[in-house]
């Protein structure tokens, strides 16, 4: 985000086409595909729908800035602008996150649209104090739809052409045609015209729902895979004319920061397409989904990165097999013939989860009980609970199937203390809905999450009272309150963290319940939430396997 906040700064400081092509030169020269493609986008004049309604935008920057409305209002009119006056009256920010351009976009912005207001208003306002203090207004333009960079088209153009050395012709055909902003679309881009195959792209994945119901509503087991459900990136693998590409779900390219992997599907016969997930596996211990992030962050990574976060790739279905599409055979035979291809870790305890390209195993039970027992300690087994798939199915990438379900486990719970408020909700002038909570650590507190997750109407009226009324201090929208009221926290899963000062962190806090019944000294201490960031177990459960002979009985 600083490179093209950076980019945008040097094109507005400047009226010299030749200055304006330079800047784009050497940023498309170093930027990430993901991150050009969006600039591209953008700098060519093209508009994502507008995700929010303006006065939603100078609602909730007057409440953080501290202002009344009429006053916002007066700065905007002097301002004349709705993203640099939001930019200017916003406290600086806190806790900021480095993301590259298309993560702030991709998993920020487009998804507003789909938010309720008081959810948009949680998300814009961490994306400001999670953003550096430079990039602020890039993005208030992007929020408001007022983004303009003084460049056209064929600026543009000529730059991609200057930087890929095609004819400026060329680009700009390709940049006509029908694209989405996806790293797969840039690399099509500026693809040299010597090379006429382009670069296959991966099928539409299987989505699976949630279960809610008693999984003996499923029917008999027999009828059913069960794997684990790993914490991880969802990828395809395809290997077509001795090429490999890997390919998130996200529809980002892999292949570059994965060598490890991409190196093992080299031996995978020509024509295959997998379907799994990637994971960080170092010592037969899984690494947290955030360490795995930040590998795959980088575009090539060091050595020292390569070693320190190890990738591994859990195949769990073979979509194409010597270019021939299987995705309309059951699940039984595609299971069978990737494990022809695939070796489970589970056959081989000495190197488990250590090989860069593994077969996620299934699981033996007899029962729906024993197969409970097993999705009780699938934390401990690194993984989040279980994936339920019908042995009769055909790979189905509709979104409405009954086909494949996600059994997780349990959520962990903590008693926390509320340390933290932060002001407004978007429903109402002067309220606060946004909490920071904290466990003790010897006669301290310690914060561990934030979240506004669960709480209802009545619940943040009552404890927007309480906080007009034992305020201790103020910093900028954050006020400190007294450490008195209790709330019992669930999260999915607790992951170490250098970033944070208990050490920890955790991972889609929710408030499951106000525990008016409890005092702050009863609250829980940082050392029972150490006690679950636990390494998986060297060896997999006894009955944690299943045979391609059973999958197909």
């Amino acid at each position: 985000m600083r490179d093209f906040a950076a980019l945008y700064r040097e094109l507005d400081e400047t009226t010299r086409t030749s200055e304006k092509q330079a800047a784009l030169a050497r940023y498309f020269a170093s930027a990430d595909p993901a991150d050009a493609i969006w600039a591209v986008y953008f700098l060519s004049g093209r508009r994502i729908r507008q995700a929010l309604a303006p006065r939603l935008l100078a609602r909730w920057a007057a409440e953080l800035a501290d202002i009344d409305e009429w006053l916002f209002e007066e700065c905007y009119s002097t301002v004349g602008d709705l993203a640099e006056t939001v930019t200017l009256l916003l406290p600086p920010p806190t806790g900021v996150q480095e993301r590259l351009f298309h993560r702030w976009i991709d998993e920020i912005l487009l998804p507003l649209r789909s938010l309720e207001e008081d959810r948009q208003r949680d998300a814009v306002i961490q994306a400001w104090f999670e953003l550096p203090e430079e990039c602020r207004l890039v993005w208030n333009k992007l929020l408001t739809g007022q983004f303009r960079a003084g460049v056209s088209q064929q600026l543009v153009a000529r730059a991609l052409a200057e930087v890929t050395q095609l004819p400026t012709a060329t680009v700009v055909r390709r940049l006509a045609e029908n694209w989405k902003p996806t790293a797969a679309a840039y690399r099509q881009l500026v693809l040299p015209e010597t090379e006429a195959t382009p670069c296959r792209q991966p099928y539409l994945f299987s989505p699976a729902s949630q279960l809610e119901q008693e999984p003996e509503s499923l029917g008999s087991l027999s009828e059913w895979l069960a794997e684990w459900k790993w914490d991880g990136i969802r990828a395809q693998i395809l290997k077509h004319d001795g090429a490999v590409t890997i390919w998130s779900r996200g529809d980002v390219l892999l292949t570059e920061t994965l060598p490890e992997i991409s190196a093992a599907v080299q031996n995978l016969p020509d024509g295959t397409i997998l379907d799994g997930v990637i994971l960080a596996i170092r010592n037969g211990a899984m690494l947290p989904l955030s360490t795995l992030q930040r590998r795959v962050d980088r575009k090539k990574p060091s050595k020292a990165m390569l070693a320190e976060v190890p990738a591994s790739f859990l195949g769990f279905d073979l979509l194409e097999d010597v270019g021939i599409d299987w995705r309309e055979r059951p699940l039984a035979e595609r299971r069978a013939r990737l494990e022809q291809h695939l070796v489970s870790p589970m056959s081989r305890p000495a190197t488990s989860m250590s090989e860069p390209l593994m077969r996620s195993p299934g699981l033996v039970a007899a029962t729906w009980e024993e197969l409970a027992e097993l999705r009780e300690v699938s934390r401990e087994w690194g993984a989040e609970g279980l994936m339920l798939k019908r042995l009769t199915s055909p790979y189905r990438t509709n979104q409405e199937h009954d086909d494949w379900w996600a059994w997780k486990v349990d959520p962990l719970t903590a008693v926390c203390v509320l340390l933290y408020v932060q002001a407004g909700d978007g429903r109402g002038a002067n309220r606060f809905n946004e909490y920071t909570f904290a466990v003790w650590e010897d006669d301290l507190l310690v914060p561990i999450a934030k979240t506004g997750a669960g709480v209802t109407d009545e619940e943040i009226a009552e404890i927007d009272r309480f906080v007009r009324e034992n305020t201790r201090e103020k910093f900028g929208p954050v006020r400190s309150v007294t450490p008195e009221l209790v709330f019992e926290l669930a999260f999915d899963a607790i992951e170490p963290s250098t970033r944070h000062k208990a050490g920890l962190t955790v991972r889609f806090p929710r408030i499951v319940r106000w525990r008016k019944d409890m005092r702050a000294e009863q609250a829980d201490s940082l050392q029972v939430l150490r006690q679950w960031l636990r390494d998986p177990p060297a060896d997999p459960p006894a009955h944690a396997s299943i045979s391609a002979a059973d999958i197909s009985d």
